[in-house]
């Protein structure tokens, strides 16, 4: 399915450089081998290894990518016992595919060399029960400043069952920790509003949701923004700071016919828009405080009521 892609509301840095996004695809069905050599095919460039296990593939037409079996322990294999449990375990465990940072054009060759891997034999979320495979978009910030990121996360702590409906996420992605839904204390913070600096920001997210393993992962930027107040609360080892959004919920459908890359950029396209409408985030706030206040509303009421509210002013 061919699905336009949707342009960023603000496709500039407020330093007035384009911005980019960097792309991340989990699958499974074929070797890290193959893949390497279909990106290859697909996009050019020169295949040789990564420092660590997987490969390299330099100088394609977006840039130098990467492939390589998606676990760090498995990733140091050496002995052969630690290899024999790296092959059964290949079979569970993604190849992932990252690219650099991309012109947000660039997700419609993804999409291509996603439909050469899928003629290939490439699985995605719903070939096994245990196969919580994704996507993760890391769009660059437009700035970091609190009236670049805190719009954008209200945006999405708002609407994000809205989008889990929507895009019907996979039980398998669900009842594994990778994509867990920010608690409502977190929504009730945002929602209330009040926030008046990034350090105010950075610890009411450490306070309420202190893990990586969110649908939006924020920890990857506010380690950039402030190493030392993050690392008070969380080990910045695992964590890659950058001046991006870390969107990881979208399933990889990789072998779904109806399935893109550009569909799910679109999703995060519309969180952006909400953001871009203080007028329409106001009435999402205004609405989710509402919804708290009630006793007999469920949080799947609010995915229905968030997602007509927003609807009806798009």
């Amino acid at each position: 399915m061919s699905v336009r892609l949707h342009d960023l509301p603000a496709p500039r840095t407020s330093a007035g450089e384009l911005r980019h996004v960097g792309v991340e695809v989990e699958l499974g069905g074929l070797s890290e081998d193959r893949v390497a050599q279909l990106v290859q095919a697909h996009l050019g460039g020169v295949l040789g290894d990564r420092t660590e296990q997987g490969y390299m593939v330099k100088g394609t037409s977006l840039g130098d990518i990467e492939v390589y079996l998606d676990s760090r322990y498995l990733a140091y294999a050496s002995t052969q016992l630690e290899k024999r449990v790296r092959a059964i375990a290949a079979a569970v465990v993604p190849v992932e595919i990252v690219t650099g940072p991309l012109l947000p054009a660039a997700i419609s060759t993804l999409d291509d060399l996603l439909r050469m891997l899928r003629a290939a034999g490439a699985t995605g979320t719903k070939a096994g029960i245990f196969l919580g495979f994704g996507v993760h978009f890391n769009p660059e910030v437009e700035g970091t400043g609190i009236g670049d990121i805190l719009p954008v996360l209200t945006a999405f702590a708002l609407y994000e069952d809205a989008l889990r409906a929507e895009a019907h996420i996979d039980l398998a992605r669900r009842a594994l920790p990778f994509v867990a839904p920010y608690p409502r204390a977190l929504v009730d913070a945002l929602a209330r509003g009040g926030i008046a600096d990034m350090a105010g920001l950075i610890d009411l997210y450490l306070r309420h949701a202190p893990s990586r393993n969110h649908a939006l992962d924020m920890l990857a930027l506010f380690s950039h923004l402030d190493p030392v107040r993050v690392g008070r609360v969380m080990d910045l080892e695992p964590i890659s700071a950058r001046p991006t959004f870390h969107y990881r919920l979208p399933d990889c459908r990789i072998d779904e016919d109806d399935w893109s890359l550009a569909l799910e950029w679109n999703r995060w396209i519309l969180i952006e828009r909400i953001a871009a409408n203080p007028a329409l985030l106001e009435r999402l706030a205004v609405a989710w405080l509402e919804h708290r206040a009630s006793f007999t509303t469920l949080r799947g009421d609010w995915a229905r009521t968030s997602a007509r509210i927003v609807e009806a002013a798009t």
